[in-house]
């Protein structure tokens, strides 16, 4: 087996962590494994370079993948680590998912300079958000705010809070675990109200679909439950064709052989929801199922008309 691995990551803060951690379970998991032989990669993309616009005027999801993939493919890297809720459903060929990290706790946060919860937020206030369902979600509940695209690593967004350039915003808590400072939510929002994206939470290992050897070194570190769980909520957005340019949420739990996931689909202004919930046995297959067979029911109720109204209310918001 090769005595040397090249990990690669995005540079921004919470991906090194995420990649550090990769590095540090590989160590622990090999005996021939060590600081000197992991080398973690850094790979700037698109989605990076891109802080003035809204990514779906760039292309969406795989501008925060493409680099580090080109890299995976051209053998520069031996596997790249990525959050499982950035990843396109489609991947290139010759590449997969190999490996899921025990999940990290999938709910949102919200934060704020000003004030104690969301809710304390006054009417009309600045919420700013690049997400479409953070959005949705938001409007569902408080129709009166001002939405504007707020991007940035967590600790641009924090700045920007602090700058006043919005009175509140929302984060993934995992992230900030993952960053060893949870301090920094305001307010951890509860599942029931905020439903988070697909796969939120989850760190994933991508490599070539060929190589054994590296499939064999992450096995270890491997988290069957994860991995039965995002797959459930992966192809309930596939069947939606879901994508950053659509508002979409889904959760998926085990308990004992049971596997139950609650999803939905939302109009941008979050007046129009459609919600499925569903179970099946803890099983990568049926999870798949259960995913394909809610996302053709949600699509069934929704209808081709609400997905044609969505994406010009889309069009209309990031021109």
């Amino acid at each position: 087996m090769q005595h040397s691995i090249k990990i690669g990551t995005r540079g921004s803060p919470l991906a090194l962590a995420q990649a550090n951690d990769v590095k540090a379970r590989l160590i622990a998991a090999h005996d021939d494994l060590n600081a000197d032989n992991v080398h973690i990669v850094e790979i700037k993309t698109t989605g990076d370079r891109i802080l003035d616009r809204h990514l779906m005027n760039a292309g969406g999801k795989g501008l925060f993948t493409k680099e580090i993939e080109d890299a995976l493919l051209a053998r520069e890297i031996d596997c790249a680590v990525h959050s499982s809720k950035d990843m396109p459903t489609s991947l290139p060929d010759g590449l997969i998912l190999s490996t899921f990290l025990e999940r990290e706790d999938p709910r949102d946060v919200f934060m704020s300079a000003k004030y104690a919860s969301f809710a304390d937020l006054p009417e009309g206030a600045t919420l700013g958000t690049a997400s479409l369902r953070r959005r949705a979600m938001a409007l569902r509940v408080r129709p009166d705010l001002k939405v504007v695209t707020f991007r940035g690593n967590v600790q641009t967004r924090m700045r920007k809070l602090a700058d006043g350039e919005a009175d509140g915003t929302f984060l993934a808590l995992a992230g900030l675990n993952r960053l060893g400072m949870p301090e920094a939510a305001t307010e951890v929002l509860s599942l029931a109200d905020f439903l988070p994206a697909p796969a939120q939470g989850a760190v994933t290992v991508e490599i070539r679909e060929d190589d054994a050897e590296m499939a064999a070194r992450l096995d270890p570190l491997h988290c069957a439950k994860t991995a039965v769980a995002v797959i459930a909520e992966r192809s309930f957005l596939s069947a939606l064709d879901g994508s950053c340019r659509t508002p979409i949420a889904a959760y998926a739990s085990l308990s004992g052989e049971s596997l139950m996931m609650h999803a939905m689909l939302l109009s941008l202004d979050g007046k129009t929801v459609f919600d499925q919930t569903g179970t099946c046995a803890a099983s990568l297959d049926a999870a798949a199922i259960l995913g394909q067979d809610m996302g053709a029911a949600i699509r069934g109720d929704a209808g081709e008309a609400f997905f044609e109204a969505l994406a010009s209310d889309i069009e209309a918001e990031i021109a």
